[in-house]
């Protein structure tokens, strides 16, 4: 029987290990891991800029709130920003059109995301999703209200679109109940009900039991058909391994796809069935911050850190 803690470092090293997973896939078309890898994934590969086993600024981000919400006691959303801030500056190998121009263009924390949304009209991407694996797991404990609360609060430090601070929210809830050992996707109802109703009925939509990714009206680099293929290939697999394959097996934004898909197979299916032949691999730079690298033992032990803190908002 899986605890909650185990389901934690699920979460956060099945987010991490999604995200090396598809990185070198990414902007791809579907098929390709499937093509370049026909008898299954032996190792996490290498490509397109990445090293082998190498995590993205999703894993990184994630880290960063982590790391924020273990050393300030809980939510200082000034010291994510600023942490975000210092990280995009330094120049990482991947950072979100979207997100580093609220990070990097001057303005304060409390109001970037939102003069960059009344600006461009656009800012429903993923890069909400792709993070929220530590503080999901984080706030998990405090309840529904609460960690649905926190999510709305962290996603609106870069996503001037609250369309994005809904799904951020609805996959924070779908975690908690995860780490409860209760199925996700019977929880979908019921996180839809707290959702905003100005943005309930396309949620809805993309998270309905008959949606697939081909139903998808945008490129699944936006918030809707991201947590809506995660959720299709959660419900479409058996286990941790086929479900971030078929994320990045759909193509598009492969690491982001993989990332939150991992987050939520992690925590159904437990760390265990992460295979060791990837976490092997498998590590986190973090640019800005010294010569620091990540490996799989620090990811678990940052997970069972949050897991175990009282969670403060």
């Amino acid at each position: 029987m899986l605890s909650s803690e185990d389901r934690a470092i699920g979460a956060v090293l099945g987010s991490a290990v999604g995200d090396a997973l598809g990185a070198p896939f990414e902007f791809g078309p579907p098929g390709v891991l499937r093509e370049r890898f026909p008898d299954g994934v032996d190792e996490l590969s290498g490509g397109g800029g990445w090293d082998p086993g190498e995590a993205t600024d999703d894993t990184q981000m994630a880290v960063l709130v982590g790391e924020s919400l273990l050393e300030r006691g809980g939510l200082d959303l000034p010291d994510v920003f600023a942490r975000f801030r210092r990280w995009a500056a330094a120049d990482p190998k991947d950072i979100g059109l979207q997100t580093e121009a609220v990070l990097l263009g001057g303005d304060p924390w409390d109001t970037a995301a939102a003069l960059h949304f009344q600006v461009n009209g656009r800012a429903a991407g993923n890069g909400s999703l792709m993070r929220a694996a530590t503080p999901a797991v984080y706030f998990a404990s405090a309840g529904r209200a609460a960690t649905m609360a926190a999510a709305r609060r962290i996603a609106a430090l870069t996503h001037g679109d609250a369309a994005a601070w809904e799904g951020t929210a609805v996959l924070h809830e779908l975690v908690r109940v995860a780490l409860l050992g209760e199925d996700p996707q019977a929880a979908v109802p019921r996180s839809l009900a707290e959702v905003e109703p100005a943005h309930r009925e396309r949620w809805a939509t993309v998270l309905d039991p008959r949606w697939q990714p081909a139903d998808a009206t945008e490129f699944n680099g936006a918030v809707w058909p991201c947590l809506g293929s995660a959720l299709w290939a959660l419900r479409t697999t058996s286990s941790y391994e086929e479900a971030v394959c078929a994320a990045v097996d759909l193509g598009g934004d492969t690491d982001t796809v993989a990332a939150v898909t991992g987050i939520l197979a992690g925590a159904v299916h437990g760390p265990a069935a992460i295979p060791a032949r990837w976490t092997a691999a498998l590590h986190v730079p973090l640019p800005g911050f010294g010569d620091r690298v990540l490996r799989a033992d620090d990811l678990r032990a940052l997970a069972t850190a949050l897991a175990t803190a009282p969670a403060a908002a």
